[in-house]
């Protein structure tokens, strides 16, 4: 076995690059545009493919607490619809508001659920 010495610094070695997912790439970009306020409470990926696409189906829910968070999720649902993402390799082909709870007592709580249709551009 050889010893790759590029990849020591000062001793230590370093670590290997890791390159987000597609989904760690479209939560980061959901986050951006839902405002630093928010918080991720859950993120799933399902395969998706017809007779002439492929991609894949994300469901994002997304927690707003305090009233300013509220109304930044509440600016978040207006404006996810027709908002362009710029994500390398793939179209966000439909982005859409699928479940929107609010509760406001004791502490107004907004729970958004959203889910993204990508379709690859790049095979």
């Amino acid at each position: 076995m050889l010893l790759d010495l590029s990849l020591l610094e000062d001793g230590e070695p370093k670590a290997p690059r890791v390159r987000p997912t597609m989904g760690e790439r479209l939560v980061t970009a959901v986050r951006r545009l839902a405002g630093e306020r928010a918080c991720i409470a859950r993120h799933g990926e399902t395969p998706w493919a017809s007779v002439t696409f492929s991609g894949s189906r994300h469901s994002v829910v997304l927690r707003f607490e305090g009233w300013e968070a509220c109304d930044d999720g509440e600016t978040f649902i207006a404006e996810l619809p027709d908002h362009e993402f710029t994500l390398p390799g793939v179209l966000v082909a439909d982005a859409s508001v699928v479940r929107n709870e609010q509760v406001l007592l004791p502490e107004p709580v907004l729970e958004v659920e959203v889910e993204l249709l990508l379709l690859n551009t790049k095979e």
